[in-house]
């Protein structure tokens, strides 16, 4: 008896483990997995950050969850407007990849579009942050309780493709369709110029215009302005595109960093390179293969920023640790070992970001693909949990927080199934109104 009692505990103990680390590598000597099946687990398990990590009440992403259950304080409930449009892309991406049953995804995001209808919302516009079990807005900063037209724009950017994926469907899906496109014909771009030449990021119900962010590029914001020339029933004159965010024609770079041009520059730091999240946000549904302006070919734009940071890292000035376009590369906003830090060539701690060079495939295939392998068979379980590769990590450091963010997760899952099957690029481009708002604006694609 007390054999056969010791024998189910070693099996339940086995069987538990297998479940619950099944896909957690080994530290080291991790047998290789073949790209597409490496590609495969890492969209399955960075799903599950929409999917069973999601906020209960609205189905939606948090801001950010921790393994280590250390959370700042009332923070475990807030959701995010633009890592859950990130989100809604993913569950997207999750039905085409079967990681869930049809009607269990359609079901979720059914309830997602009922919450988004009913949060608070200013001139068509949601909040950066919400108190996930109430609707209510959660104030990013002191006068940023209001409207967010950015963190608007990440999600109209999925709602969009929400609507073009169901909209032949069946009665249900149509139905789905309908709501996505009402969600975003809602949004009132134009409020958003303050009657001048230009897109204003925030205003507040409290503090009007106090945070007097004009929003002028280039940055991660791009996608705001396609979206709000291209709006149907509130679009922007062409000449705030041009005026705001081009500058005039300002926003030409002419600089070059390790001989790769930059094309295009901030506004506030001209001559920086900037996080890698800039070549991502917009670019989940904006397919940049082909795409040209008077200012850019966009494609240039984004596959440069990629290179210049593999350049960086093969040259590793600082002499970090695991830097290298064969191991360690990418560098973007994210977790950084002294709080939350916009990491860049001209930033640089020695934290690298998975997501910067996961998200950036599509750009630099085997550059990314390296990485990959070099994150899951040789730093494993340090940076490879439940919901996929951790935040970010330091190997000079030996920093490995166990800890995932919402917009950094999102891209990810995303912008590999760009590479892999262009999905959201597909939706989002083949819209009618997007079209229509690419050629307002001056856009051609190849």
């Amino acid at each position: 008896m007390k054999t056969s009692t010791s024998i189910l505990v070693i099996c339940f103990a086995f069987f538990f483990s297998c479940k619950t680390n099944s896909h957690i590598p080994a530290d080291k000597n991790t047998s290789k997995l073949s790209d597409e099946a490496l590609l495969t687990l890492i969209q399955k398990q960075t799903f599950q950050y929409f999917w069973d990590g999601a906020e209960p009440t609205s189905g939606m992403a948090r801001e950010r969850i921790h393994i280590d259950g250390v959370y700042p304080e009332n923070d475990q409930n807030v959701i995010t407007i633009g890592g859950s449009g990130f989100g809604l892309m993913g569950l997207l991406v999750g039905i085409e990849r079967q990681f869930i049953p049809k009607q269990e995804g359609e079901n979720r995001i059914a309830k997602i579009l009922d919450y988004l209808k009913k949060a608070d919302r200013f001139h068509g516009a949601w909040s950066h942050w919400y108190e996930g079990p109430t609707g209510k807005v959660k104030s990013f900063s002191k006068q940023d309780d209001g409207a967010d037209v950015v963190e608007t724009a990440f999600m109209a950017q999925a709602l969009i493709c929400v609507r073009e994926y169901y909209k032949n469907g069946t009665a249900s899906q149509q139905n789905m369709a309908k709501q996505a496109d009402m969600l975003w014909k809602d949004i009132d771009w134009n409020f958003f110029r303050n009657e001048k030449d230009v897109l204003y990021w925030h205003w507040s119900p409290t503090y009007g215009w106090g945070m007097n962010h004009a929003i002028q590029g280039y940055d991660e914001c791009l996608i705001t302005y396609i979206l709000a020339a291209s709006s149907p029933t509130f679009a922007i004159p062409a000449d705030t595109y041009h005026k705001g965010w081009a500058r005039s024609g300002a926003i030409v770079s002419k600089e070059t960093k390790f001989g790769i041009p930059l094309v295009l520059k901030h506004n506030a730091s001209p001559n920086a390179v900037g996080p890698l999240f800039w070549e991502h946000y917009s670019y989940l549904g904006l397919n940049p293969k082909g795409l040209k302006d008077q200012y850019a070919h966009y494609w240039d734009v984004v596959s440069n920023h990629t290179k210049i940071n593999i350049a960086y890292a093969n040259q590793n000035p600082k002499n970090y640790v695991g830097y290298g376009g064969d191991k360690g590369w990418g560098l973007t906003a994210s977790y950084s070992i002294k709080g939350y830090d916009a990491h860049h060539p001209d930033n640089d701690h020695g934290v690298i970001s998975p997501t910067a060079a996961l998200s950036s495939i599509a750009y630099t295939p085997k550059e990314s693909l390296a990485f990959a392998h070099y994150l899951y068979e040789h730093l494993g379980s340090k940076t490879w949990g439940k919901y996929g590769f951790y935040d970010a990590y330091s190997e000079t450091a030996n920093w490995y927080p166990q800890r995932y963010l919402a917009i950094d997760q999102g891209p990810i899952l995303v912008m590999i199934e760009n590479y892999r099957s262009g999905l959201m690029w597909k939706l989002f481009m083949g819209a009618p109104d997007v079209q229509q708002g690419l050629n307002k604006l001056g856009f051609t694609t190849e």
